[in-house]
């Protein structure tokens, strides 16, 4: 579905963020204060601005609540990046989402109501070294504190030619199969009499310490 995006800040995090956006058909404007950054992504977003979002009556001018997402992507400068999004949030933008730089930036974007807050830098270096440490889980997201989805490429001859059924997943792990991606083929939620094969990627949610203790069972 096409939707509407307005990034604040467009260094390396909402740069790339703009171009994902982009390539995947969605309309982005594009705003920085820095000419050099708008100038990058003249020829590529939908429309880039340079503006200081500091400045209310700036937002208010780009109608800045019509956006379906505000993402604020202001790199280091911290009081610009709050400013941003209480302004943001004052002109009634429905989905603001934030860029932390520490946890302290990030509790207070949380206090001053980003409807999300994200700190790349930290998610990736927990998902570099969740791989490290687990090379069979190839992707692993959070969904609350408790919970979590991931997928497991099965390596242990021990699960091939098992049914999801006999391998009772669900009772010894408290885990639900959502996909099996077999072959290149994805099968969206399986029948309990699915026969998993070697290399299967099985998409599984449930309490995190049970993805972590399926994904050892599937490396042995």
């Amino acid at each position: 579905m096409r939707q509407t995006y307005a990034i604040i800040g467009l260094g390396r995090f909402g740069g790339a963020l703009l171009e994902t956006l982009i390539a995947n058909g969605q309309d982005v404007l594009g705003i920085d204060i820095n000419e050099e950054h708008v100038n990058d992504y003249r020829d590529i977003a939908t429309q880039v601005v340079i503006a200081d979002a500091q400045e209310d009556d700036v937002l208010r001018k780009l109608d800045i609540a019509s956006f379906d997402h505000v993402v604020i992507a202001i790199g280091h400068n911290m009081q610009a990046s709050i400013l941003a999004t209480i302004n943001a949030k004052d002109l009634g933008a429905k989905n603001v989402i934030a860029k932390a730089e520490n946890r302290t930036h990030l509790r207070v974007l949380t206090k001053i109501g980003a409807d999300l807050v994200v700190q790349p830098e930290r998610e990736m270096g927990e998902r570099i070294g969740r791989k490290l440490l687990a090379p069979n889980m190839l992707n692993f997201i959070e969904l609350s504190d408790d919970y979590s989805m991931a997928e497991v490429q099965i390596v242990n001859p021990a699960f091939a030619g098992k049914t999801i059924s006999e391998l009772n997943i669900h009772k010894k792990f408290g885990l639900n199969v959502i996909a099996v991606r077999h072959d290149g083929e994805v099968i969206v939620a399986p029948d309990s009499k699915y026969e998993i094969h070697n290399k299967d990627i099985l998409s599984v949610v449930g309490p995190k310490d049970m993805v972590d203790d399926f994904d050892q069972m599937t490396n042995k």
